[in-house]
């Protein structure tokens, strides 16, 4: 597998992760609507540091033990492709459940834009989900040996998805109209992510191979 179709890979595996709904998603809604943009802003940049430190862990423990044990390439390849479909079932289940309003009188309140990165940053570090998905997703995708510059892009990479998509969800979602088409049709935006997530995690689990 060359490394352009390796980052191809994780490029579209997280950032079908990224949009799906969550605890991250939920936070970020939460602050665009009850405190405004910019803060919603600033939340999605904490959302991007946490996405860094998580893919420099992934990476450093994941590259490793891929080359000194390739068995270990195909298990992690096999289970990194039963959670994608785990995490499936779950976007499509869930996708008939509404999200939970938020006061609209305190749109106009003055933010504290350091607490809305603070508490961003918080909400993608504590959650496991996270961390299990990158570690799954490395493993299911990284070439045996990466170079120093794939493994620079790939960091690149998962800062820009992760800041790049709770960005346009601050903005989107600060304005109440915006929310409300989301919430009419979010039955059918869910679904066709957790499909397009369930094909993937099929296509991870019936391809691993000893390479």
């Amino acid at each position: 597998m060359s490394e352009l179709i390796s980052l191809s890979g994780i490029v579209i595996a997280l950032a079908i992760g990224a949009a799906s709904p969550g605890p991250s998603f939920l936070m970020v809604a939460r602050t665009a609507v009850s405190h405004g943009r910019k803060a919603g802003l600033a939340a999605a940049c904490g959302m991007g540091l946490g996405a860094f430190v998580f893919a420099s862990a992934a990476l450093l423990g994941l590259s490793a033990a891929l080359t000194a044990v390739p068995w270990l390439y195909v298990a992690f390849k096999i289970s990194g492709g039963m959670y994608l479909l785990y995490i499936a079932s779950k976007i499509w289940r869930s996708a008939k459940e509404p999200l939970q309003d938020v006061d609209a009188e305190t749109v106009n309140e003055q933010s504290n834009l350091h607490k809305q990165f603070a508490q961003g940053l918080a909400t993608q570090v504590s959650n496991p989900k996270t961390a299990i998905v990158y570690g799954s997703v490395f493993a299911a995708f990284l070439p045996s040996t990466p170079t120093l510059h794939f493994n620079a892009a790939v960091l690149i990479s998962v800062v820009l998805i992760e800041a790049g998509w709770y960005a346009i969800v601050a903005a989107l979602l600060s304005a109440p109209q915006s929310r409300r088409t989301y919430l009419r049709y979010k039955k059918w935006v869910d679904r066709s992510a957790g499909a397009i997530m369930g094909a993937l995690g099929i296509r991870l689990a019936t391809t691993a191979t000893v390479q």
